[in-house]
């Protein structure tokens, strides 16, 4: 044996730490491969952690291919997001790779642009490729994805987007919705628009009809005509922004925009259009990313808790996965008042906002 043959060491397995720990190695074994605190029926909890705390003192390191065999699981987990590329996407994907990680899975994301062939091509590759399940950021309503997956008893949870009957880790996008009405009407303002984003996506339906429901309440009303679907991006919320500018009539002095993207388009086109915002029309965002305070008029933003929304669509997968029933989850939204929409005294009437235009 040569010097570098000797001087590797060789790799500790299960029946080394059975052998020292004094129990049977399929116990070891069940308590190291299993995904939770004590694996049912496999050992007391201080004998868990005996063998966990020598595990890791010895360095042991399971071999994933021989897991994998024995257990028929990859401990991969696929998530499929309209766009990577979308920061609010890419931060509860952070959240997803966190959890996943805490638990020994792997992660891999792959992008659909919100084409439904895209979403279903994709999946099937992620299911070629053996994962243990899925985390859908990007379904559309009326989709037929979900029920072709149940079908099949493959595992998933629903991720930034709810669909009814299927447990979904989001925002809660009506309570944020309603957050923003309660925002508007305190400042003074009675003449409001929505840029709603994509009437396929349930977050900007939920927080339009969250916003438009607590209006009512108020006393208020939303035009039909005041309601505009819009892309989740800044030349989709341009483009609404100069559309309500050209309605008919004066304009609005609060827009309520579903997404920040959409939001900071539409403070361009009113910019473009000589309107102060924050003195001329207000505009309130959704989702609070790190852009939205740090832009020239800071944006007033409803946040999202997006790491979180990601975190808990693992913990909810791996219910899932060991079948579990599964509730949705809605995560709280904090609205943060900025000088987008800061101040009544800003508030104008829709003569003045008119005034202006002219």
């Amino acid at each position: 044996m040569n010097a570098s043959a000797r001087g590797r060491r060789a790799a500790v397995t299960l029946k080394d730490l059975a052998a020292e720990l004094g129990i049977h190695v399929s116990t070891v074994s069940r308590v190291l491969h299993s995904d939770t605190a004590v694996a049912r029926g496999a050992a007391s909890k201080a004998t868990a952690e005996r063998v966990r705390d020598l595990a890791k003192l010895r360095g042991y390191s399971p071999d994933p291919q021989a897991t994998s065999l024995r257990t028929r699981r990859t401990r991969a987990i696929g998530v499929i997001v309209p766009r990577l590329s979308d920061i609010v996407l890419a931060t509860m994907y952070e959240g997803v790779e966190e959890a996943a990680a805490g638990s020994n899975h792997s992660t891999f994301v792959m992008n659909s642009h919100d084409d439904l062939e895209e979403q279903r091509r994709k999946a099937e590759i992620m299911l070629a490729r053996r994962v243990d399940g899925l985390i859908l950021g990007d379904v559309h309503a009326g989709s037929s994805l979900v029920d072709d997956l149940t079908k099949r008893h493959v595992p998933f949870v629903l991720m930034n987007r709810r669909y009814p009957g299927f447990p979904s880790s989001t925002c809660d996008d009506t309570g944020g919705g309603r957050l923003v009405a309660d925002h508007l009407w305190e400042t003074g303002h009675r003449s409001v628009a929505i840029i709603a984003g994509e009437p396929y996506a349930s977050t900007g339906v939920d927080r339009t009809a969250g916003f438009v429901d607590r209006w009512h309440e108020l006393g208020g009303e939303v035009p039909s005509h005041r309601v505009l679907p819009s892309r989740f991006d800044t030349e989709g919320g341009r483009r609404a922004g100069e559309e309500l500018l050209q309605q008919v009539g004066p304009a609005p002095t609060a827009v309520f925009a579903v997404n920040d993207f959409a939001a900071i388009g539409a403070m361009g086109a009113f910019r473009a259009a000589g309107l102060v915002v924050g003195q001329d029309i207000a505009v309130v965002g959704f989702n609070d990313t790190s852009l939205a305070a740090q832009l020239p008029i800071p944006l007033t933003s409803v946040r999202s808790p997006m790491l979180e929304i990601g975190r808990a669509a693992v913990g909810m997968l791996r219910r899932v996965m060991a079948g579990e029933e599964v509730d949705s989850v809605r995560h709280t939204p904090e609205l943060f008042v900025r000088e987008s929409s800061a101040s009544v005294a800003f508030a104008r009437t829709e003569a003045d906002v008119a005034q202006v235009q002219g």
